[in-house]
């Protein structure tokens, strides 16, 4: 008997959309085979999963474990506010048992792609479908949209671990147990990693802490972990910085005497490169405190390559660079040593 269970149609709205969602497997994580395999299991054939970012293949990997083949649309650096689809992607979604994608307007050139795949009767899921809007941000400058960036914060990220694990039950009802414990052990995990942030943050003295970064994807992790964010262009990186938001972000970091910006794996670094000449034309030395991930992960097979790993890096590079206390490897020792750029 076949694994692959159709689920009823999902009616997709740009208004609400469904949710979507390396070697480093998390601790504790179990594989299904660590269970006893019927003749019938083992002849049983894994389903196809289509994902669309790192953050969300991740967890889908984490909860799916061998019963599912992950294959997500995009890697390493690549920006998903201007992703297209390829037609080898359309043809990976057709050919998909279930998709994961994350939603919030995110991968917004894919919106009409998820619509008629759901149209059509696969199970297609938006993975912060559960977040309430008395949570998301609303930023003005994103024309009446929300934040997308909810991975920012480790809490709200964990609920999208739940739709994954839910959805996954429903489709595969005969391993919904595996899916659940394993759900449970990475919401441990999980937990940890938030206690982790939030504490390395909050050593980085009152006076130093600004977050200054590329674009504005950090306004969840400014609020969950108690760091104030500036950043020179707004939500998506389609938007393009005007030369009064540059200067306008200069004078501030002269003002605040801010020693240390960031730069994003995916997004163009000229506009951190344009705010460090004018604070040095106006006799303030500010450097690159170090590259951080935002709307993708690092690369496949490391450590920051898994959604932990990335928040991980992110908070212990943040902390060290702006005067706070963490360990050069991180939380779990499995970070490389950083190398500031000047």
């Amino acid at each position: 008997m076949s694994t692959r269970r159709v689920l009823l149609p999902t009616i997709l709205t740009l208004g609400s959309l469904i949710v979507v969602g390396c070697d480093d497997t998390p601790r504790g994580v179990t594989s299904d085979d660590a269970a006893p395999k019927t003749a019938t299991d083992a002849a049983r054939p894994t389903y196809k999963i289509v994902t669309t970012c790192g953050m969300v293949t991740d967890i889908v990997k984490t909860i799916a474990g061998d019963r599912g083949t992950v294959d997500g649309l995009m890697g390493e650096r690549v920006d998903p506010h201007m992703y297209k689809p390829t037609r080898n992607d359309q043809k990976k979604l057709l050919e998909a048992d279930i998709i994961f994608y994350s939603g919030l307007m995110l991968e917004g050139r894919m919106s009409d792609t998820f619509t008629r795949a759901g149209r059509g009767g696969k199970p297609v899921y938006a993975v912060t479908e559960k977040i309430g809007h008395d949570y998301l941000r609303e930023p003005p400058e994103f024309q009446g949209h929300w934040d997308p960036h909810v991975w920012m914060d480790i809490t709200a990220w964990s609920q999208c671990v739940d739709v994954v694990t839910s959805a996954l039950a429903d489709f595969d009802p005969d391993h919904a147990d595996a899916y659940n414990r394993r759900s449970q052990q990475y919401q441990a995990q999980l937990r940890e990693m938030d206690e982790y942030v939030r504490e390395t943050i909050a050593t980085i003295p009152r006076e130093r802490r600004w977050l200054i970064t590329a674009h504005d994807a950090f306004g969840y992790f400014s609020r969950a972990y108690d760091i104030p964010v500036k950043s020179v262009q707004g939500i998506s990186t389609e938007s393009e910085a005007a030369v009064d938001d540059i200067n306008g972000l200069v004078s501030f970091i002269v003002e605040k005497e801010i020693t240390a910006i960031f730069i994003e794996s995916s997004v163009n670094p000229k506009n951190i490169q344009a705010i460090i000449e004018g604070c040095k034309q106006k006799r303030l030395d500010v450097r690159i405190g170090g590259e951080l991930f935002t709307d993708a992960m690092g690369a496949p097979g490391t450590y920051t390559g898994t959604y932990l790993g990335m928040m991980d890096h992110n908070a212990t590079t943040i902390a060290r660079a702006l005067g706070g206390k963490a360990p050069e490897a991180g939380k779990h020792g499995k970070l490389k040593p950083h190398v500031t750029k000047e």
